[in-house]
Formats: structure tokens, C-alpha cells, sequence
């Protein structure tokens, strides 16, 4: 089954389509949490193909804009940030807030240190022994958010014992204002964030951190040149510095993002968390709602406890999500 392993991500809809023996084109895909309307990319000068990634083509200046004067480093996605950060300190007490995007488990179990799971109610309480505190904000998978506030509080605490916050705001793009990143010059907080969910860019593989120079010159070198490449820093670039279409999608998303909260609670999925790009439908009955979803041509994600639901892209995706709710939830 699509949800036997935890670190199985959303998007597999090829892996569905032949599990549930329904042709590819039937299915309405809501399984990542990736804006359905993404930036639209222009054609790209050929030069970019054949010419190696530079650093001063202009994405440093648009990334300075757009983060606010804060240095950050491009990297192949935070994916790339998640799996080599864990590899650039010596063995540590890791506590991440659960639920959580699975691969921070594994990347820092798999880099040797003592990692648990943590929950929200116990946050403040575990800093006192932790050297490490992780979490997603907003949350992936709930939607889940830590107010700015709180996040400093945590920040200075473990930065007074040597210790580190990590934050991934991977989804947090349409809710800048409760963003951290400004605060990064500081030792011990590091943000991770991503073109692939509000930029609809997943398949250029481009995200960036932001962290302490000292740490962001380690990555840098333990990542070595051309992470990111050619056409994906063109993209990201000139994404970067549209910000008519970030107020424009911000509005747009937000409201969709009401939408299908009405909509599942009316068909008796109450949706009490979310985020500008997907809602959290917490239930016992995941993996059987999951299955009754799948076979009506609807992939959705199932967790441990819930489900998460995508944004339809046009009004005939939300036609058929409705319908197939009518199905599942009469």
C-alpha cells in the first residue's frame, strides 16, 4: 500500500495509478501541498543550457530582496540542507516536533545522533535537555503554527547552552509574517526554505537556508560548486523578484485554502488546521479514507492520525473532488 512506509512521499500518482487500476489521466492529484497554479516560467535563453551555474547571475541580489538583506545559500531544494546539516555536527540530543516531514528523522538518525519525537505540549519543557530542537512551520503535516514569538523564546535558550533551533518553512511562504529567517545572523538558528510549495516549483530543485555565515560557508563547501544548476537559478531568480504575483497568489491561496475547508467539513471532515496550501483532517480512519479516496481517482496523503488535502487547481477539480466526497463521506 502507498501508506506502509513513513518516509513514502506525496506526488507517487504514477505508484497509484497502477495500484488501484485506474488510467493516469482520471486521477486529481492533492498529495503534495505543491501550489497547483505555480509561477509561470518563461522561456529560457538557451545560453543557460550551456554555460556552467555562476554565482553573480543575479540570484544573490534576488534572494537578498526577497529575504529581506538576509545572506542565504541555494541549494538542490531543502531536501539538500535536511540531509547534509545533520553531517556538520558531532553526535547530539535531537528533539523534533511530531508529526513532521519524516526525512528530518532520518537524516539526523542516519548521521548518528540521539533523536526523539517530540510533542508540541512538551516543547518547552524538553529544551532544558535537548542541544537540538527541529520542528516544521508551519507544520507538515497539520498546518500547526508556532508564533514568532515563542520560536525566539526557544532560540535564546538553547543558544545560551551552545544548542540549536531549526526551523523549516518550507510552507510558510504565503505567511511571511511569521517567518524567522530575518533572525539568522544569530548563532544557533537555522531556516530552511523551498521553491517547490508556493512557487509550484518542485522540479527545479531549488530551496535555500539560512543560517550564521560561519555555518552557511561549511555547507557551502561540504556541498561543493554547482549545487544548483544553470536553468534552475534563472527560474528562481526571476520568481523571486516578482512580487505582483506573490501578493496576487498569497490572496488567491488563502482563499482556497478556506474553500476547502468548508468544503470537507460540510461532508463531515472537520478540518481544524491548515495552511494556505493544504488542510489536515485529523482521524482514526486514515488509511481506510485514504483507500475509499484512491479508488474514486482522488490521492490525498494519509499519516498517522489524518489525512492531508491539497488544493484543486481549476473548478473541475474541485467538481470531482466534491463528487467523489459525495461518494465516500454520503
Amino acid at each position: 500500500m502507498l501508506t506502509s512506509s513513513k518516509l513514502t512521499h506525496g506526488g507517487r500518482l504514477r505508484t497509484a495509478a497502477h495500484e488501484f487500476r485506474i488510467p493516469l489521466q482520471h486521477w486529481l492529484d492533492l498529495s503534495t501541498g505543491i501550489n497547483p497554479l505555480g509561477w509561470p516560467v518563461p522561456p529560457l535563453p538557451a545560453e543557460v543550457w550551456r554555460r556552467l551555474p555562476e554565482e553573480d547571475d543575479g540570484l544573490a541580489m534576488a534572494s537578498l530582496a526577497y529575504f529581506g538583506g538576509q545572506r542565504v545559500l541555494p541549494l538542490a531544494g531543502s531536501q539538500a540542507a535536511i540531509q547534509t546539516l545533520p553531517q556538520l555536527f558531532t553526535p547530539r540530543r535531537v528533539g523534533i516536533l511530531s508529526p513532521c516531514y519524516a526525512e528530518h528523522f532520518k537524516a539526523w538518525h542516519g548521521a548518528g545522533h540521539q533523536v526523539e519525537l517530540i510533542d508540541y505540549a512538551d516543547a518547552a519543557q524538553a529544551i532544558e535537555r535537548l542541544d537540538v530542537l527541529l520542528l516544521t512551520n508551519p507544520n507538515n503535516p497539520t498546518g500547526r503554527i508556532v508564533p514568532p514569538t515563542t520560536l525566539r523564546e526557544w532560540h535564546s535558550r538553547l543558544a545560551a547552552r551552545g544548542g540549536l533551533l531549526v526551523v523549516d518553512e518550507a510552507f510558510i511562504d504565503a505567511t511571511p509574517e511569521i517567518s524567522v529567517l530575518s533572525d539568522t545572523r544569530q548563532p544557533g538558528l537555522i531556516v530552511l526554505r523551498s521553491l517547490g510549495k508556493f512557487w509550484g516549483l518542485a522540479g527545479i530543485r531549488c530551496g535555500f537556508i539560512a543560517a550564521e555565515d560561519r555555518l552557511l560557508d561549511e555547507l557551502a563547501e561540504r556541498l561543493g560548486p554547482w549545487t544548483v544548476s544553470g536553468p534552475a537559478r534563472w527560474v528562481a531568480q526571476r520568481a523571486l523578484a516578482d512580487p505582483a504575483w506573490h501578493a496576487e497568489q498569497s490572496a488567491q491561496l488563502a482563499a482556497a485554502s478556506a474553500r476547502l475547508a468548508a468544503l470537507l467539513s460540510a461532508h463531515g471532515l472537520h478540518s481544524p488546521s491548515g495552511c494556505a496550501l493544504f488542510r489536515w483532517v485529523p482521524t482514526p480512519l486514515a488509511g481506510e479514507l485514504f483507500t475509499a479516496f484512491a479508488r474514486g481517482a482522488v490521492l490525498v496523503r494519509a499519516f498517522d492520525g489524518g489525512l492531508r488535502f491539497g488544493l484543486p487547481g481549476d473548478e473541475t477539480q474541485w467538481q470531482k473532488l466534491e463528487t467523489v466526497l459525495n461518494e465516500v463521506m454520503p
